[in-house]
Formats: structure tokens, sequence, C-alpha cells
């Protein structure tokens, strides 16, 4: 099928690594190694079938030697679609700003680059998937330049080195994150920081994990070899584009960031990002699911009728196409809101529906209106459109990745998502299958003011919790000694707290995302999301692990409306906390097991409403380690099953999946 043909780029192995090592072997220190088990197929296939015509390699005519182990059934190398060797196969140079060849040589333009870096310069790499701007690690200066260019002021960066060793010195690395760092898929794998880590500050400022993974192109390894110690390896575009794999593009847009490129003539047919996953019940989970996973498919419990689109989300953007039993999930595209990355998403579509050869006349899309992959699919001349709620598609994306069609008792917990009401949903607990979903529980609505402005400043989603917990003995006055310290301006502090008084440019919300960003402004981490969640992992990283205490909730059931979850005792204490003053570490492991505690009581709540046992985590907010594991926990010692997302992240990175098993699951129901 076209979908076997098309596997994934994978790292190299260690038989390649051993030849380009060997002076006798032809392929000695050549940077494009590969054979069978290893080195690119995703991103340089243009159309199936996967043979070299069809790729970025047939500009490269095989010479006698690599001809003749690419047609040796007994040779590893047995059609290997990218052999080549220096003789016949791509090269690398490094060029300057404007791209004007520096050296031609492999090795001599691999050596200076290495010069460069530890010269505290930032190089541009071209790799398999795209671009990576590379510096020190260990020079604040240098990661600060990077930083300044590159437009991205805040956001953590990720960081390669050679062995595990090389990371040991920075990172904690037990067996199993040992394992997954030395798999072929090679992420980036977010490690708990030693304490005596000496990375530059700039790199991941505040955080307490640091993210790492392995050299896994021939041309990294060949790089570290000239004295590197640890690179900073980030996405080679400008903050919030699509990432950048062409030459001339990268030349046109990174010529203010780079220092120098060290670029070569094998094309990137799809620009694919590294994939990042963390651990959480012990348990690798992915948080981008790109490079080394994709395209290979998920396989459904049930074959569908019909081939489907999903369109999936605005935010952390994948897409997925439903072939028979098989769920094709895109790598991850990026924030729809971005020009260029809404066209690259319209074009990768396309792309990939011709690649598998997919017509889909369904497609499946978000609830909410003005997301712009609901207009995107609503355009499309097709039979049928299925809108998928947003909470509803994460939990279906655990069921789909772990072959249950429900129903179970989901807990979706994120930072927004348009409910059947109108208001924005965020913090929920659904009876939940493939075939649909009952409302349970949620956080109590709260008004939240500023529309986009809201998911950016904590100060509109405090000054209206605050005013729900302390209710008429609410007043900004009483409150200055906190307020003022996040928002110094008065005026606009006013103007706010009459927006949420009044009900003007307000929306009702029970998104936990959002508490999150209030409970860390409060305790002084910050007061904006200079990028999407910084104030809830900032809040994460500092909880101290040893701490059982918790604050007060309330679980309400109004009538026949859902059970409602109330903080308003859990906010006051908080407050007494600030004031007494207790630590913001201790805050935060409190308000962590306050949240743990109160959906853990909504769950049980469901638990005796429906006999289900089995309890499905996801959403953008479990992400967050601490309370997945201690959820996790919890649950398990009240006899529940806990379903986790594992193969497609919890984030909206997986909505897509959810929204393409709901629609398969709908056809063959209808059929």
């Amino acid at each position: 099928t076209a979908l076997s043909q098309v596997t994934a780029d994978i790292a190299i192995c260690s038989d390649c690594l051993a030849e380009m090592d060997d002076p006798q072997d032809f392929r000695h220190r050549y940077p494009f190694i590969n054979c069978t088990n290893c080195g690119p197929r995703y991103s340089i296939i243009k159309t199936i079938p996967y043979d070299r015509p069809n790729t970025t390699m047939s500009v490269f005519e095989m010479c006698t030697a690599c001809a003749a182990q690419y047609h040796d059934v007994a040779d590893r190398r047995f059609h290997a679609q990218p052999v080549a060797c220096p003789r016949c196969g791509p090269k690398i140079w490094l060029a300057d700003r404007s791209g004007k060849p520096l050296l031609t040589g492999n090795d001599e333009a691999i050596a200076e680059a290495a010069r460069l870096l530890r010269a505290d310069k930032v190089v541009a790499i071209k790799g398999v998937g795209g671009f990576h701007l590379a510096c020190d690690a260990l020079n604040n200066d240098a990661v600060l330049r990077l930083r300044q260019r590159k437009r991205r002021d805040y956001k953590p960066f990720a960081m390669m080195a050679a062995s595990v060793d090389a990371v040991r010195k920075y990172a904690v690395v037990d067996r199993a994150a040992e394992e997954v760092l030395r798999t072929p898929q090679s992420p980036i794998v977010l490690l708990p920081r030693r304490p005596d880590a000496v990375i530059a500050p700039a790199v991941a400022e505040g955080m307490s994990t640091l993210g790492f993974m392995l050299c896994y192109a021939p041309l990294h390894y060949l790089l570290f070899a000239e004295g590197l110690d640890v690179l900073v390896m980030t996405s080679g575009n400008l903050s919030d584009e699509p990432l950048i794999c062409r030459n001339e593009l990268a030349l046109e847009r990174l010529g203010d960031v780079a220092d120098a490129f060290l670029m070569h003539d094998r094309e990137i047919y799809r620009q694919v990002d590294d994939s990042i996953l963390h651990f959480v019940a012990g348990e690798p989970v992915l948080l981008r699911r790109s490079r080394g996973y994709v395209p290979t498919p998920i396989y459904m419990a049930e074959r569908s009728p019909q081939e489907v689109l999903a369109a999936g989300a605005d935010l952390k953007n994948t897409f997925c196409l439903v072939k028979q039993n098989q769920l094709i999930l895109s790598e991850h595209i990026g924030d729809l809101e971005d020009a260029e990355v809404y066209h690259h998403y319209v074009r990768s579509i396309e792309h990939l529906k011709g690649l598998f050869e997919v017509q889909p006349q369904v497609v499946a899309c978000d609830l909410h209106p003005g997301y712009l992959s609901t207009q995107y699919a609503r355009s499309l001349h097709v039979a049928r459109v299925i809108e998928v709620q947003h909470h509803w598609a994460h939990i279906a994306s655990v069921l789909a990745e772990h072959g249950l069609i429900g129903p179970v008792i989901g807990l979706e917990c994120d930072g927004t998502g348009y409910g059947t009401d109108g208001a924005i949903w965020g913090c929920e607990c659904m009876i939940a299958s493939l075939a649909g979903f009952e409302r349970f529980g949620h956080l109590a609505y709260y008004p939240l003011a500023g529309g986009d402005k809201a998911s950016k400043e904590a100060i509109r989603p405090l000054l209206s919790l605050l005013r729900q917990a302390y209710g008429e003995d609410f007043a900004l006055a009483e409150f200055a000694w906190l307020l003022e310290r996040i928002e110094p301006d008065q005026r606009k502090l006013r103007l706010i707290a009459e927006q949420i008084d009044k009900g003007i440019n307000t929306v009702n919300t029970s998104s936990l995302g959002r508490v999150f960003d209030a409970v860390a402004a409060m305790i002084g981490l910050g007061e904006r999301n200079h990028f999407d969640a910084q104030l809830p992992m900032a809040l994460e990283s500092i909880a101290q692990r040893d701490v059982q205490d918790r604050y007060e909730y309330d679980l309400r059931r109004p009538g026949d409306e859902p059970v409602q979850l109330s903080l308003r005792k859990a906010l006051r204490g908080l407050v007494g906390d600030l004031k007494r003053p207790e630590t913001p570490a201790v805050i935060s492991a409190k308000f962590h097991n306050t949240l743990v505690e109160a959906l853990l009581a909504m769950a049980k709540a469901a638990r005796e409403t429906t006999r289900l046992e089995a309890a499905a985590l996801s959403g953008g907010v479990f992400c967050n380690r601490y309370l997945a594991n201690h959820l996790a926990m919890r649950l398990k010692q009240e006899g529940f099953t806990v379903l986790l997302n594992r193969d497609v992240p919890s984030n909206d990175g997986g909505i897509a999946l959810g929204q393409a098993a709901i629609a398969a699951h709908i056809l063959n129901m209808d059929s």
C-alpha cells in the first residue's frame, strides 16, 4: 500500500557510524551515509512508489560501487533509496550570510563551522528535516544573541549532545530516559536539570527541565567530533513561522540570525520538526509528534467505510487522514494564525492526500466557527462535514490510540475550547465514547475579559477569579498590594474590573489553563505568557515535591445541571498564604495538590453515577508532569483504570486524531 512504502526518518545506525569512522571504508567521514536501517525517508519522498526517481535523491546518479550494493539482495543497502558516497552523492559547504561559499570540502566546512561555534557564533545547519540554528549552549552571550535575532525571548531552547554521558553532565538521565534518547526516532527528551548544571541560564530560564537530543544525522557526529560538547539546536525559523528547509529561503529569512550557514545539496521535500517527549507515570509521552514518528499510522479498532480528513486545531496544528483502519497523523504544522504556517498547512494536506492516495469526501473539524481550520474544512467541496467539540476530540484521541470505542470517564483540562453552549470550556469531566459525550461536570464558570488578550495577560483571569472568590467583599483597593505588582496601570485595572462587573466584552469560561496563569502571577512568576503555557510551566517548575497539604474546594450539583467545581475557597486560602507569607514553592505544590484531589472527586462522582471504571486524561494541562503523575497515581489508588495519551500529544497536537476517530466511528454507525 501507499502507507507501507513511506516510513519515518530514522537516526544513523551503529553499522553506518562504524563505517563512517573506518578510514578503510569508501564512505569514511561521509556526512550522508545511510542504509536500509537508517537515514532520511519521509522528508525526501515526493510521490509513490518509494523509488529513487520519486525522491530528492533522483538528481544524484549512483556510482558503480553504490549501485552494486543497491542491487545486491544480500547487502544492507539493497534498495536503500538515499544510498550515496563522496563520489556520487550530496556535498556540504559553508557559506556566509550572503550565500557566498567560504569552504566547499566536507571536512573543511565542518571543521570551520565547529570553530565558529566555539567562537560563540550562531551557525545555521541544514539537517534531515530542515535547518537548525546552533550555538554554544554553555555561553550565555551566544544564547542571548540567538534569542534576540530569532525573536524568541523566553521559550526554552532544545540542545544536542553526542553521547548520553555528555547529557549526564547537565541533566538526570535514568535508564528509561537513556533508552529513549538512543532510539532510532531520536526525539528531544525533557529531563530533570542537575542542580550543578553549567548550561547557560538563557537556554531555559526558570525551568526545572532541560530538553536534550542525541546526534541523529551523520553530519551531527562529524561536527561534534571537532571538540564540541553541547549545542543549542533550535528550529531554523523566525519565531512562530514554519521550519525552513530550502537553502535560498534560509539565506533570505535567516541572514540576520546566523553568522554562517552549513548547507548541503540534498533537497528536503517535507520539512519535519524534531519530536519532543517527556515521562509521565514512568512512561514516555510525546509532546510533539514529528520527525521519527511520522507518518507511522495509528490503527483503529474498526475500519472506516469512507476516507476522512480531520482538520485539527488552530494551535499546535496537526491534521489526520483516515484510510481503512489507519489513522495517518501529519507532522507538527504549528499555529495557523501565522499566514506562512496556514499556507504550509493547506499545501501539506494536498501533498499527503496525494502521497497516501486518499481522496476524502468527509471532513471532521472543530466546533469553533472562528477557527481557521474549521473555515478551511467548510470551504472544501465534500459530501459531509462533521463538527467535533474540542474536548470530546481530546478524550477521543486517548480512546483511538488505545484501540477503544468507550464509554469512559474523560477528564479534560486545557486553556481553551469552544463549548456546545457557546462558553469557552477548559476543565471538563465528561462521559465520552467515539459515538458521543455527556458533560458530567466542569470548573465553575468565571467571566474572562478581553478576548485573545486573556490568554496572554494573567491579570485578566486573576481579577475575575478574585472577584468570584470574594464576592461583594472584593475591592481593588483591598488587593492593591497584590494587583499593582502584576499590573501597575491603575486605569487598566479599573477598566478590566468594570468589564467583568458589567459583562462587557467578556465570555464565560471553565478554563483551567487561565487559573494556572492567575496563580503563577499571584506568587510572582510573571505577568504574561510570552509563549503558550509559559506561566503554567513556571508554576510547575517551582512546585516543592514533598508537600502534602492542599487548599479547600467545593463540588456542587445545581439541580439537573452538570457538577460544578468551585475553587473559591482555594483562592482565599492562597491569598492567606501570600500574606503569611508562605514560599512560592509550597503554594504551587498546594495548588497542584488541590487540583489533583478535586479532579479525583469529580471522577469518583461520575463513577458513582455511571459505574464506569476507566478514566481518560487529556488536554494541554496534562503536559504538566506534576499534575498528570499525581492524578494518575491517585486514580489508580482509588481503583480506576487510567488511560493517558502516549503516542500522540495530550495538547492540541492530538486533536486531529480524536476528530478522525470520531468521524470514522460515526460513519461506521451510519453504514
